[in-house]
C-alpha cells in the first residue's frame, strides 16, 4: 500500500473521532422552554452524570414561560435565531410554538400529554419530523383517579372538572374523564379556566355543589394552583389531580404517573441527540410507574376518613 493510501485510510478512520473532538470543544446549546423547576433540575443533573458540565462543553438558553402564553412564539423564535442544538419543552402550547418556529431543531418534549391525537407526531414508535420525548398521558390513569375519589367518597355522583380549553392536552384528558365517568356512573359538570382563575369561575363551581373538584394539569391550572386549593379547602371540596404539587400543596389527592422517572429519561435522549442520533428516530416514550398520594392533614380538615386499604397502596402519605 503506498503511503498516500495509508494515510488517507488513518484519516478516514479517524475522521469520526476528530468530528466528535470539533463538537464537544464547540460545546453543545441546549434551549429550554419550560414551565417545572423540577424538570430543569432534574435534566440537568441527568446531564452531569452524563458528563455535560456547564461553562465547559455545554451551556443552557433558558426562557421563561410565566405570563401570557402568546410570548411562547417570540421565545421559540429567539432560541431557534441563537441555533441551539436541541430545544427542551414541557408544555403543549411551548410544543406548539417551537413546532412553528423549526423543522430542523430536535425537539425534546418532556411530561407531555398524548402527542399522537394532538397532531405532533405520526406514531409514537418512529415520531418522525424533529420531535420525540416523553408523554406522561394514559387514558385508564383518568378512569383511576375517579374510581379513588369514589373509594373515598361512595356516594361520589356528581364531580366538578376544570379544566383549559384551549390547551389540547386538557381536551384529550376531558374525553378520557368523560368516558371514565360513564362507566362509573358519575355526572361530569366541567369549567373552563382563562388567562386567570376569576371569583366568577369560583363561584359557578360553588353553585355547582360537586362532590369533588378534578383538575385537569396543564400551564395554566398549575399556576392557580395555590388559589385553587384555598377554595376547595374553604368549601370542603376534595381535589384529585394528577400533578403530586397540587397534594404537596394541601389537595387532597394525586394519582399519575412518576415525573422524576420520565425527567431523569430526559438528559439521555438530549445525549443521543447530541452525539447524532436522530429524533424522528427516538420512540417517544410513556410512563410506567405510577404513584398515588394522599393528603392525610387535608382529609381531616375536610371530614374525610381515608381507608386503610387505601393508605397502604398509597406511595406517600402527607401527614
Amino acid at each position: 500500500m503506498s503511503r498516500f493510501c495509508s494515510i488517507a485510510l488513518v484519516l478516514f478512520l479517524l475522521a469520526p473521532v476528530v468530528t466528535e473532538a470539533q463538537q464537544a470543544g464547540r460545546g453543545a446549546r441546549v434551549g429550554e422552554l419550560i414551565a417545572d423547576p423540577l424538570l430543569r433540575q432534574t435534566f440537568r443533573q441527568g446531564l452531569r452524570e452524563l458528563g455535560y458540565f456547564e461553562g465547559q462543553n455545554i451551556t443552557f438558553e433558558t426562557r421563561d414561560v410565566e405570563g401570557p402564553l402568546d410570548r411562547l412564539s417570540d421565545l421559540a423564535a429567539e432560541l431557534v435565531r441563537l441555533r441551539v442544538d436541541i430545544i427542551l419543552v414541557d408544555t403543549s402550547p411551548a410544543l406548539q410554538a417551537v413546532r412553528h418556529a423549526t423543522k430542523s431543531i430536535p425537539i425534546v418534549m418532556a411530561g407531555f400529554g398524548d402527542p399522537v391525537a394532538e397532531g405532533f407526531v405520526t406514531a409514537l414508535a418512529r415520531p418522525g419530523g424533529n420531535i420525540t420525548g416523553f408523554s406522561w398521558q394514559t387514558p385508564e390513569s383518568s378512569g383511576k383517579r375517579l374510581e379513588l375519589l369514589k373509594e373515598v367518597r361512595p356516594i361520589l355522583s356528581h364531580v366538578a372538572v376544570l379544566f383549559d380549553p384551549r390547551d389540547p392536552v386538557a381536551t384529550v384528558e376531558l374525553r378520557a374523564i368523560q368516558a371514565a365517568a360513564r362507566d362509573l356512573n358519575v355526572g361530569i359538570e366541567t369549567f373552563q379556566v382563562g388567562e386567570q382563575l376569576d371569583q366568577e369561575l369560583l363561584s359557578a363551581i360553588k353553585k355547582a355543589r360537586a362532590d369533588a373538584l378534578v383538575v385537569v394539569y396543564t400551564t395554566r391550572t398549575a399556576r392557580e394552583r395555590q388559589r385553587i386549593i384555598e377554595f376547595t379547602i374553604a368549601n370542603r371540596l376534595p381535589l384529585m389531580s394528577e400533578g403530586r404539587e397540587f397534594t404537596e400543596a394541601g389537595g387532597l389527592m394525586t394519582y399519575g404517573p412518576q415525573m422524576i422517572d420520565l425527567y431523569r429519561r430526559t438528559a439521555v435522549y438530549a445525549d443521543k441527540i447530541l452525539k447524532g442520533a436522530k429524533a424522528a428516530e427516538l420512540p417517544i416514550e410513556r410512563p410506567t410507574q405510577f404513584e398515588l398520594v394522599i393528603n392525610l392533614k387535608t382529609a381531616k380538615a375536610l371530614g374525610l376518613k381515608i381507608p386503610q386499604s387505601l393508605l397502604l397502596r398509597a406511595n406517600e402519605v402527607i401527614q
